[in-house]
């Protein structure tokens, strides 16, 4: 395997460079692109085989620091130079030596993003790419959930692009502060949503006051039209990465002329292995993508036959995948939200049943001092499936469980649940965590929903939980959990209507929360059949 640094030079004329790696064979070969902001030597080896191996397969491959990252010329904006740098990329790769001419992408988070920007203007060569991980709307699946700033995932992500741009710079405090900044996290700062050490910073940070401030046309101007695409993709995501509803969307989104496949494992953002959470989810849960996208390559760049299913789920609970021809289209069925009024105080009192019936009202009071703790799931860190037993007896979070199940219940795509709520406060926020209540009593979380209400009289809301894919066994119970915070997995909601980058903690303020089980508030299950 030979390897070499190139570079090539945009239509503006600034230098990327780029790690080659050359097969160890005579020939003409198809190229494989990564495009990457954290140093090409990384080359997403965190959840990737190294691209050595990749080359090892026939393929050159070439691993490029996007503008303004690693040893690339320029200034990096988040995703702003992207369709331009990867139009030009793509054709400067297609001209490499001992290339064929034919060109696929791969790619996770960022990576994933540059490769659907690259083929926006659609550069002849580019074949197919295999996106994984991502969300193209970034202000509803990235950013924001349901209105609701995604703090811990934004603002981490925000202080280690700052820290390496510092570090490109050569500025040592600011890179050792912002650094100390990322090992524990500046959650109490007077702005808890925009700590000091990004205002002090400003001049590092890539997106993070504009993601805080931005109205809709930012948004837009960075939003990809996945539709427009046309090209066979392979979809790649898991159950408690934080960015699976994109992935989702953008598989649903693209376009049905070109081959669509789809591998969702029970992975987070990263690792990809058998441990996610608190669970071991066996041997065959680990990932499978490297030999899967060699593949799928080889099939839309070399000719070789694809016989790979369309659609692959990781089922939880029986801990194996299951083949689809298309996303499954599921049954439904709907339990209700029943309630004597202490739903808060002891976990029996609250239920989920399949008959809707006169219920009291439950009530939230959401402390700022002490809001519920996030848990797992796919947006808190770490991601995953806990015992959450001990958040569930909390007063401030109304529990809503099924009887024993008499038979396996199979669970696939997205939850829904509706209810009518209202509170005291000119906003306030909703969590929702479905759980599987396991007959030793342990509560395991595998879905959860977020949103952020700017209404206080009583009104109807609709939450969509995070896409999932479970078996829950006979005599395990369905659980329900809602509570007005899940921090620091999203900030909290000051109570005031003031958005989070000017809600100061000094002002944060009570907000009791008044949920009316009885009025169709239900959960709409997708079922899907043994």
């Amino acid at each position: 395997m030979l390897k070499q640094t190139v570079s090539m030079y945009t239509r503006d004329r600034v230098r990327l460079d780029a790690d080659v790696y050359y097969p160890d064979a005579e020939g003409e070969f198809p190229v494989l692109l990564m495009r990457q902001p954290y140093g090409r030597a990384i080359a997403s080896t965190v959840v990737y085989a190294h691209p050595s191996w990749y080359a090892a397969q026939g393929y050159i491959v070439v691993i490029q620091d996007v503008r303004g990252r690693g040893t690339s010329e320029g200034e990096f904006k988040l995703f702003e130079h992207e369709i331009e740098d990867g139009f030009d990329t793509v054709n400067w790769a297609a001209n490499l030596p001992r290339s064929n001419g034919k060109v696929g992408m791969y790619g996770f988070s960022y990576q994933g993003m540059t490769q659907l920007y690259a083929a926006l203007n659609r550069p002849e060569p580019l074949k197919t790419i295999c996106p994984a991980m991502l969300a193209p709307n970034l202000q509803h699946d990235w950013a924001y959930e349901n209105g609701a700033f995604c703090l811990f995932a934004n603002l981490g992500w925000a202080i280690q692009l700052a820290a390496e741009t510092a570090r490109l710079k050569g500025d040592e405090v600011a890179f050792l502060e912002l650094s100390q900044a990322a090992k524990s996290m500046p959650l109490s700062d007077r702005i808890p949503a925009y700590p000091e050490v990004m205002q002090k910073y400003a001049q590092y940070d890539a997106y993070y006051q504009d993601w805080l401030n931005s109205e809709e046309a930012y948004w837009q101007k960075l939003t990809p039209d996945v539709s427009s695409i046309e090209l066979p993709m392979l979809h790649i995501g898991g159950w408690f990465d934080t960015y699976m509803r994109g992935t989702l969307r953008s598989y649903q989104a693209s376009s049905k002329k070109y081959a669509q496949h789809l591998i969702v494992g029970v992975w987070a953002h990263l690792p990809w292995g058998r441990k996610v959470g608190a669970i071991d989810y066996g041997a065959d849960a680990i990932s499978f993508c490297d030999r899967a996208q060699i593949r799928w390559f080889d099939h839309f760049l070399k000719g070789a036959e694809l016989t790979d299913p369309a659609v692959q789920l990781f089922e939880m609970g029986s801990n194996q995948w299951r083949s689809f021809s298309e996303f499954p289209h599921s049954s439904e069925q709907l339990l209700f939200l029943n309630s004597s009024g202490l739903a808060g105080m002891d976990d029996r009192e609250g239920k989920l049943t399949t008959q809707q019936s006169h219920s009291e009202i439950d009530v939230i009071v959401h402390d700022p001092w002490r809001p519920v703790p996030a848990l797992g799931g796919h947006v808190a860190y770490p991601c995953g499936s806990f015992e959450r037993s001990a958040i569930d007896a909390r007063s401030d979070v109304l529990t809503y469980t099924t009887d024993p199940l008499e038979t396996d219940l199979h669970i696939a795509g997205e939850v829904v649940i509706e209810l009518y709520a209202s509170s005291d406060a000119e906003s306030f926020d909703l969590c929702a965590v479905l759980s599987e209540v396991q007959p030793n009593g342990s509560v395991m979380n595998f879905s959860q929903g977020y949103l952020r209400s700017e209404h206080s009289e009583r009104t109807a809301y609709r939450i969509v939980l995070q896409p999932t894919c479970i078996r829950i066994r006979r005599g395990s119970a369905i659980r329900l959990s809602l509570s007005g915070a899940c921090f620091p997995a999203y900030a909290v909601n000051a109570g005031t209507g003031k958005k989070p980058k000017d809600a100061r903690a000094i002002e944060f303020q009570i907000i009791t929360i008044e949920l009316y089980s009885g009025e169709s508030s239900q959960i709409r299950l997708p079922i899907l059949p043994e």
